[in-house]
């Protein structure tokens, strides 16, 4: 395999900045537990697009697993950062750990949890390899 054709390597990191919008607040003025999912749904769908992969197109990425630990509350306004560390590369899934953190204090970690993604075929809905091809562009992506 060459360079270029590499496998996303466990344990590689991939960041996602954003703020934390005044909408996100619920009635105790934190941010709702729901949000946090969506959180970790932006950053999925960042890692993708900077993958180069357009959803639907050649692929659909079913969520197969998701869970979030509530920590601590996050407050407006915020910038966060939605860490996603690949821990496993299945035949047809991915596996990460998330954190979710304040960019201005990244050691403090508000949130945690996991994801599993399933890449399947947009025309039948069943699970499907990932091509050497689609493993490197998303190695490209983490550090």
């Amino acid at each position: 395999m060459s360079s270029t054709m590499r496998k996303p390597e466990i344990g590689g990191a991939f960041d996602c900045v954003m703020p934390v919008r005044w909408g996100d607040l619920d009635a105790l003025n934190h941010v709702n537990n729901t949000i946090y999912f969506r959180y970790l749904e932006e950053a999925r769908i960042q890692l993708f697009s900077q993958a180069g992969m357009v959803i639907g197109e050649n692929r659909l990425f079913l969520l197969a697993h998701a869970s979030c630990d509530f920590l601590q509350p996050l407050l407006y306004p915020s910038t966060i950062v939605v860490r996603q560390i690949l821990t496993r590369v299945g035949r047809t899934s991915l596996h990460f750990d998330t954190m979710i953190a304040c960019r201005d204090n990244p050691e403090v970690v508000y949130a945690k949890g996991k994801n599993v993604v399933v890449g399947a075929d947009p025309g039948t809905g069943r699970p499907v390899p990932w091509t050497a091809s689609e493993l490197a562009d998303f190695a490209s992506c983490f550090v």
